[in-house]
């Protein structure tokens, strides 16, 4: 995971309770109902890299239909993240977050 100031900071519902995972091998916390790429960016300034320009990209329609958010569990498992509910020991792969 790189060290970049994370794109979105929480300004409101910071009394949920929070949901440990890994991101890129490195241990997190997100807060229940949080969306995968909202946990993701509250942590990074990016959620992956576009495999033909390496442009950073942090999701685009935010509601599954672009498929810019694609990303996978440590288990191979692909999922979008912006649909995606982060849940307790869930381990996520961006793959390029950490190019």
């Amino acid at each position: 995971m790189v060290t970049w100031q994370p794109l979105l900071h929480r300004v409101a519902e910071s009394d949920r309770a929070a949901v440990p995972f890994t991101l890129d091998g490195q241990a997190a916390s997100a807060l229940e109902g949080d969306t995968v790429l909202t946990a993701v960016l509250t942590h990074c300034g990016q959620l992956r890299r576009n495999e033909f320009s390496f442009e950073p990209r942090a999701g685009f329609c935010m509601m599954g239909a672009c498929q810019d958010c694609w990303v996978q569990a440590a288990n191979g498992e692909r999922f979008r993240a912006c649909s995606t509910f982060v849940t307790a020991g869930m381990d996520v792969c961006t793959g390029g977050v950490s190019a």
